[in-house]
């Protein structure tokens, strides 16, 4: 065991968040979505173990970048105080030297694939690099997120197909709007030192509504979720995951509906049962 925690107390460690595996899950699953659509359930394993190993080097990417971002603003928030380049763990510089080697990791492995996806690596790559300074100019830097979490979706039909069907475009649309909801929930937490210090978010944003908006994105999520399976002909087994996954959903609004810091983490991190849920049923409606 104290390995194990010195592992998750180092500050390199820290600051790329392999301590908290959640953002890793939050998008894997979406990202299996689109693999498993683009290769109608049979996904190669050369591209499999390519966007699983990207997964984790452009999370660490992005969590590596957004504290850069906010290295003159986590210290004034008690829940990003002990992040390593704050706490003067890691100076800014190395930091940024760790998120170019970490792109450097990310393009090695989109070599790996076709001309086609390697262009698409490219937006995302900008997509990733510059979501974290949103919240500078808009209360909507969770929708930049959500672009970046769902460019996984063409990148994994380029990957497969060496194509981008018009369809692909409901999945990544539902993982935009599903991220808004889910990544509200954690801007929440922050919202009061947020007003103070002058960081914008779509919690910010939403006000007193942002239980309702954030109920209507997720409906929205599942109708296009739904549109899509219907497009690639999925069966009932996925439509049952939607249906489990909608029932997630009211359990996240009843544990956000307190009001306290609690229940809206809960509800965060609930995602991860919804994202894993509708790959479960997406992968045994092509198998069974």
């Amino acid at each position: 065991m104290k390995y194990i925690e010195a592992f998750r107390q180092n500050p390199w460690v820290r600051l790329m968040r392999f301590d908290k595996p959640i953002g890793v899950y939050l998008l894997l699953w979406p990202t299996y979505w689109g693999l498993w659509f683009a290769s109608n359930g049979q996904p190669a394993v050369k591209n499999f173990l390519i966007f699983t190993g990207g997964v984790f080097v452009m999370r660490a990417a992005g969590c590596v970048i957004n504290d850069y971002a906010d290295r003159h603003v986590d210290g004034s928030v008690d829940r990003t105080k002990h992040r390593p380049i704050p706490a003067g763990e890691i100076s800014p510089r190395n930091a940024l030297l760790v998120f170019l080697l970490l792109l450097t990791s990310a393009l090695v492995l989109v070599l790996q694939t076709n001309p086609l996806t390697l262009m698409l690596a490219v937006v995302g790559m900008l997509l990733a690099a510059t979501y974290p300074f949103l919240k500078r100019l808009t209360h909507l830097p969770q929708l930049g997120l959500g672009m970046a979490w769902a460019w996984a979706v063409p990148m994994a039909f380029a990957a497969e197909q060496q194509a981008l069907p018009a369809g692909l475009w409901l999945i990544s649309a539902a993982i935009v709007v599903w991220t808004i909801a889910f990544d509200t929930y954690y801007a929440m937490l922050d919202r009061e030192d947020d007003l103070k210090i002058g960081i914008k978010s779509t919690a910010i944003l939403f006000g007193k509504q942002d239980l309702l908006i954030i109920a209507i994105l997720q409906i929205l999520a599942l109708v296009l979720l739904a549109i899509a399976g219907n497009y690639f002909n999925r069966g009932w087994i996925y439509g049952l995951s939607l249906m489990v996954a909608a029932g997630y959903f009211v359990t996240q609004h009843l544990q956000a509906r307190t009001r306290k810091s609690e229940g809206y983490l809960r509800a965060f991190l609930n995602n991860h049962r919804v994202g894993m849920v509708i790959f479960i049923g997406l992968a045994l409606d092509y198998n069974l």
